[in-house]
């Protein structure tokens, strides 16, 4: 069963050429204790759809349709994001380094954290923080609440943002490429982590990212998103094995391998939202273009067990 469900979701920005759609129908289930990923390039509206989940979008962006539905609430349609932000649904943002307050101790903002969203306060609080630093395996817990962010290394700046969210018994967290700018033995480090709290605490987790590679080593569930849509979505090992869509075969194409062949690329550039084109967006860029690409948009059909491709040459 679905804790959180995101329903043909439309959202644009108010620019000074006028509004722009950036998100066209944006649809994805993430259940129970599960890992979702959203996968593509840069820029394709990965982030964009994780933020309006906790509805921390730019004054210029507007959500024109759809639904978000958690725990059976649309939280478009209420004014309870206050209460599910952080304590529900918690965010790890995409950058470690400029993620905490450097004027306060990792401890100070930990308490904060737990105070506002659990109600604890003096030492239940402060051993509920120190139990948190324990959890995501943060050596000498206790000394550790008195350091300055400075003090604290990539990973460990990551791992205290995961704590904030095990602190408040986050249901979902939202996890905005949280290997970024961290070396390979910590991003191994980050997922083993991520994937202990998914299996114990049966915490659900979407997952963002344009790593492939760590996608098919962790996630459960993967949606490919292109120009603002999803464009095909599919349970891991099925993606991987049988990719459906011509820009997932072209990204699964152009990962490194062992092999020494040469390394493809996708020709030309993702569109921005200020662009118009016709029909499937993707059309400029696909190997299969087809005559009818260039005049309907596609629709996300079943193409195998709990599989949706967006093609028309499927």
């Amino acid at each position: 069963m679905a804790i959180l469900e995101v329903k043909d979701l439309n959202l644009g920005f108010n620019c000074e050429c006028g509004f722009r759609q950036a998100l066209f129908d944006v649809s994805f289930e993430l259940e129970k204790g599960k890992m979702h990923a959203l996968v593509g390039e840069s820029g394709c509206g990965k982030t964009i759809s994780a933020m309006s989940i906790l509805q921390l979008l730019p004054k210029t962006a507007k959500i024109t349709d759809g639904k978000i539905i958690f725990n059976g609430e649309d939280l478009l349609d209420n004014n309870k994001m206050q209460k599910v932000r952080g304590a529900k649904i918690a965010l790890i943002p995409q950058d470690p380094m400029t993620s905490l307050n450097p004027l306060y101790t990792v401890g100070n903002q930990l308490l904060e954290v737990i105070k506002i969203h659990q109600g604890l306060k003096g030492d239940e609080a402060y051993k509920k923080a120190v139990q948190a630093l324990e959890e995501v395996q943060i050596p000498c817990a206790e000394e550790r609440m008195k350091a300055y962010p400075h003090e604290f290394s990539g990973g460990m700046k990551q791992r205290a943002i995961i704590a904030m969210a095990l602190a408040c018994k986050a249901e979902v967290l939202i996890a905005d490429e949280p290997t970024t700018a961290l070396d390979v033995t910590i991003q191994a480090q980050i997922m083993n982590l991520l994937n202990d709290i998914r299996k114990n605490k049966q915490t659900s987790i979407l997952l963002i990212t344009h790593d492939l590679a760590l996608v098919g080593e962790n996630a459960d569930y993967i949606s490919v998103m292109y120009a603002g849509r999803i464009v095909e979505t599919a349970p891991a090992k099925e993606f991987f094995a049988n990719p459906k869509h011509p820009y997932s075969k072209a990204l699964l194409r152009s990962l490194p391998s062992n092999k020494n062949s040469k390394l493809e690329t996708i020709q030309g550039q993702p569109p921005s939202i200020q662009e118009n084109i016709s029909g499937c967006r993707f059309h400029p860029r696909c190997q299969e273009c087809m005559e009818i690409c260039t005049q309907k948009v596609p629709t996300l059909d079943n193409v195998g067990v709990n599989h949706y491709s967006a093609c028309f040459c499927n």
